[in-house]
């Protein structure tokens, strides 16, 4: 797992190309203006889905991982608690499903705190609970972008 602001991550920041294509995109998309839904950047192997929730309680929010995508998960409006852990450190409660690319897992312990301009990247081996409330439920706008590995 990474966890930044966007502003932070400067040409020498060392990541494979399609997470640099993606975070390039959060800076030059209209990310308040876009509708919600899925907005292709580089078809299946980088696209964007926009979201607007109210954020949940702890006991609330599904731990999942992802097999074939690597996520970008940016909070554009509001503050999420994301809970994440190793995939060793926990054991699957729903197995794969490769049509919608997630398992599920028993939760884990740790959590980040991610503000408006702020991102997390979740690879496969990152279990992680996203939508979580850091306080009060409140409204979030995010982008999740869901990027294929370099092989793909």
């Amino acid at each position: 797992m990474i966890i930044d602001r966007l502003e932070n991550t400067a040409a020498t920041t060392p990541l494979a190309p399609r997470l640099r294509q993606g975070l390039e995109w959060l800076r030059h998309a209209d990310l308040r203006r876009l509708p919600e839904g899925r907005h292709d950047i580089d078809g299946d192997r980088l696209f964007a889905l926009v979201q607007e929730y109210t954020t949940r309680s702890a006991a609330e929010c599904r731990w999942e991982a992802h097999r074939k995508y690597t996520d970008i998960q940016y909070v554009v409006v509001g503050v999420e608690r994301m809970g994440y852990t190793n995939i060793r450190l926990t054991s699957e409660n729903q197995p794969y499903d490769v049509e919608r690319d997630v398992a599920f897992f028993e939760p884990g312990t740790d959590c980040v705190t991610v503000h408006a301009g702020m991102f997390a990247i979740f690879a496969p081996e990152d279990v992680h609970a996203p939508g979580g409330a850091a306080g009060e439920p409140e409204v979030v706008r995010k982008i999740v972008l869901k990027v294929a590995g370099e092989a793909d």
